[in-house]
């Protein structure tokens, strides 16, 4: 390729429609670029009547044409980056969707129903209830019909549904009418309900009925209950904080419940 230099008298009187047509017609490549820079000399403060603050076409001379080396960093031999999502990445977590766990085969129905439906459906209510038919029985706490009257206050006509059992709860004198969808109910709390005038669903009705959820309130029991305190173990066996916050099940916390030998420190260990 021909190079031009500073002092080439080709490149005395050039312009830049000029520069920029030459380029294109002499099907240079576009990483090549040529670099116009004004020189100022005693002529030219002369054409310019002294003032060399705004200099004319005659005044740029060309550099050399240089090629601009494209990086490495932005070449297809390299991967780039990926886009991190809001929250972070979950490295080391698989879905506990993807394998249904429980044994219960109406249940596995259920989530092959409402996975269908929330796939070709945009209800989230199809997509929050699989999602809840996939839990672990801890993460399904049971509702107690007095909270439930509660959650149901000034809902007329609305169905309550929880992903869950409902129990019956003899502090409450009297039960209200409601129409309840739920996985599982008492018998005393099934005749309450049914008595004060109100049904007890399953989900498949409740799908023949409301498939994307109009008209249902989605509730859920406390997780925060007494009968967490004694579930499991905190660690593992061979750890000595094993059993601490595990709550035993003891008929009282008098001077001789729960003191014999691992209990104290003095009787060979102490779990």
């Amino acid at each position: 390729m021909e190079r031009r230099g500073i002092n080439d008298q080709s490149f005395s009187n050039v312009s830049h429609e000029s520069l920029a047509s030459e380029r294109i017609s002499s099907g240079r490549p576009s990483n090549f670029a040529v670099y116009l820079l004004p020189s100022y000399s005693k002529s030219s403060e002369a054409r310019n009547g002294g003032d060399n603050s705004s200099p004319k076409n005659e005044d740029f001379k060309a550099l050399p044409i240089v090629q601009h080396q494209e990086s490495s960093y932005y070449s297809n031999d390299n991967k780039m980056g990926i886009d991190l999502k809001a929250g972070g990445r979950r490295i080391g977590h698989s879905s506990s969707m993807r394998v249904v766990k429980t044994a219960n085969p109406y249940n596995r129905l259920l989530i092959k129903l409402y996975k269908f439906l929330a796939r070709r459906t945009d209800s989230k209510f199809c997509a929050t209830v699989l999602k809840r038919l996939h839990m672990s029985k801890v993460n399904q706490p049971p509702i107690g019909l007095a909270r439930l009257a509660k959650y149901m206050t000034n809902k007329d006509g609305k169905t309550a549904v929880i992903v869950a059992k409902v129990t019956d709860d003899v502090r409450m004198m009297e039960c209200p009418k409601m129409s309840v969808c739920a996985l599982g109910f008492t018998e005393s709390a099934r005749k309450r309900i049914v008595a004060a005038g109100g049904e007890c669903l399953t989900f498949d009705q409740l799908a023949l009925r409301s498939p994307k959820g109009a008209g249902t309130v989605l509730l859920r029991g406390p997780k925060n209950r007494e009968s967490l305190a004694h579930f499991g173990h905190s660690t593992s066996v061979s750890n000595p904080h094993t059993h601490d916050g595990v709550k035993p099940y003891v008929r009282s916390n008098g001077r001789k419940f729960e003191r014999a030998r691992g209990r104290r420190k003095t009787c060979g260990f102490k779990v």
